[in-house]
């Protein structure tokens, strides 16, 4: 007898998104209920506006540091982005502000020092600082409108190297190219051909970087899609980190399939296994992952923080 889609479905050997999305969304519900905070008319899961934002922070202190960094930024002519989005109960930078922020305030990298201890992923050596939101213009020659920008980076302030974060908790891609967004690209690789790209048209360094770095000897100059189409900000980042000596790491949601998922017997699946097979064979392990989960067990051992890892687990379902 052949089986109906609805029970295939059910035989799925991965985790599914959606679930997962659903189960976070209910969470963040139910915890913006416990805090009596008010909530969008539409979702219950986000607050009304941005200006509430240090609402969705658990420690006012991050959330003094943040706002004390983002003038600091002003005041330098450099911008500090705040995500449109960081009064949304899923907000990726709003949990990293929640997970690391007690660290860079109190002076208490540790516990992240000994997560990626556990990923072979290598700290910095010297005396470590760690910032939220690093840009730089120069990197690709993104002279206006907003350049890529790192979510974390951890390193020896004036020495190469160092880790560059990307923090990812319920989205479902890497950010796409603009320019195929909104219609104005068809999509086609410019890997053998940079001038038919618009970005490097106008000056941008990605493919420069590309071919500078050899991500262009193998597979991703024969494809006959380009490759920044639809994961424009992992190669940015990548090549970030790669341009300063560094490590890229993706700090996930390990119940998230959408950049890792396994399941036993089968080949790993997501975003990060696919993007990194791509990737030259001297510069894969220069690209590292490690979980929230894994990084939120090292600093529930720690004494330092104890007054608010609860609650961070309840926000987070963890």
């Amino acid at each position: 007898m052949v089986k109906s889609s609805k029970a295939l479905a059910k035989e799925w050997p991965y985790e599914l998104y959606t679930k997962f999305k659903k189960k976070m969304q209910a969470n963040a519900t139910a915890y913006f209920r416990e805090k009596s905070l008010p909530v969008s008319e539409r979702y219950s899961y986000i607050l009304p506006n941005k200006e509430m934002w240090r609402k969705n922070i658990i420690c006012q202190e991050v959330a003094d540091y943040v706002l004390a960094s983002k003038e600091e930024a002003h005041q330098r002519n450099k911008t500090y982005p705040l995500h449109g989005y960081i009064h949304h109960g899923l907000s990726s930078q709003a949990l990293l502000f929640n997970l690391v922020g007690p660290l860079i305030v109190r002076n208490d990298l540790e516990p992240l020092r000994l997560a990626c201890e556990t990923r072979d992923i290598p700290w910095p050596e010297g005396r470590v600082t760690a910032l939220f939101e690093m840009e730089d213009k120069d990197v690709f020659s993104e002279q206006y409108l907003q350049p890529t920008s790192i979510d974390l980076v951890i390193r020896n302030e004036g020495e190469d190297g160092g880790l560059f974060v990307e923090s990812k908790f319920t989205e479902n891609e890497f950010g796409r190219c603009t320019v195929l967004v909104r219609g104005d690209c068809e999509g086609k690789n410019p890997a053998a051909d940079p001038s038919s790209c618009y970005l490097h048209h106008i000056g941008r360094k990605y493919w420069t970087q590309m071919q500078e770095h050899g991500f262009l000897d193998g597979p991703l100059l024969t494809s006959p899609f380009c490759p920044l189409a639809n994961y424009y900000q992992f190669f940015r980042e990548v090549l970030f980190a790669v341009h300063y000596g560094g490590y890229f790491v993706l700090l996930h949601d390990e119940r998230n399939p959408v950049f890792y998922s396994r399941s036993e017997g089968l080949p790993d699946r997501g975003i990060y296994p696919m993007m990194t097979a791509l990737l030259p064979e001297l510069l894969k392990e220069r690209v590292k992952r490690i979980t929230f989960q894994e990084v939120f067990a090292e600093v529930r051992k720690s004494p330092i923080h104890e007054d608010w890892v609860d609650e961070f687990a309840r926000k987070y379902a963890m």
